[in-house]
């Protein structure tokens, strides 16, 4: 069965490998963004979607911290915002893939006459679970900082006692929206995403430019 701790050691993992893996400058945002994509997993198993999933969040947490360089230059601004969107599409793509599994394995459920409809689909909380696994990473580098002073390690540390609360209770919901679909007390049901700003047949920007 389907459990939560299990998926969050995964997202650990990535977390871990993200950050520990390079050149030798992976403690660097812009030598991190361009390492090779690698998965331990099986390329058919929810594992490796997981897995994969979370690495293109911490590519994107990098990629959202090096656009707000005030330094930057429009060019490079471009560039990294044109990447922020590929990956933005990348995130929403591997999540609805995690959905068409999860729709498969509980395909033979039938839903008891009251079952409820659920406010997001398994995949999309599991997306904010991934994401939740990152804040506590880097709020916990934080709340160690030694350069930042005690004032600003104190406030961190407390910002992590919430994320880590927020991390239990978001768990124990999951565990419990599988619990409900796997009774039939709940109804599994996916909504695609249908982003149009990627899209050059859905956003005008784009296809104007080929009447032109």
């Amino acid at each position: 069965m389907y459990n939560t701790r299990h998926f969050y050691n995964i997202f650990i993992h990535s977390i871990e490998d993200y950050h520990s893996s390079g050149d030798g400058r992976s403690h660097q945002a812009e030598a991190r963004v361009n390492q090779p994509l690698s998965n331990p997993f099986p390329e058919t198993t929810l594992d490796h979607l997981l897995y994969h999933k979370n690495r293109i969040d911490n590519i994107q947490w990098d990629l959202e911290d090096l656009i707000r360089n005030p330094g930057i230059l429009p060019e490079d601004a471009l560039q990294l915002k044109r990447r922020i969107d590929a990956s933005n599409q990348q995130r929403t793509d591997t999540v609805e893939k995690m959905d068409d599994l999860f729709l498969e394995k509980y395909k033979q459920v039938t839903p008891l006459p009251d079952a409820r409809l659920n406010t997001e689909s398994i995949a999309w909380a599991l997306d904010r679970l991934s994401i939740l696994a990152l804040k506590i990473y880097h709020m916990g580098i934080e709340a160690g900082r030694k350069d930042a002073g005690e004032a600003h390690q104190k406030k961190c540390r407390e910002k992590l006692e919430v994320l880590h609360i927020q991390q239990h209770d978001l768990m124990l919901a999951i565990d419990e929206l599988l619990e409900d679909i796997a009774a039939g007390r709940r109804i599994i049901k996916v909504y695609r995403q249908m982003k149009m700003y990627n899209d050059p047949a859905l956003n005008p920007v784009l296809y104007n430019q080929k009447n032109k």
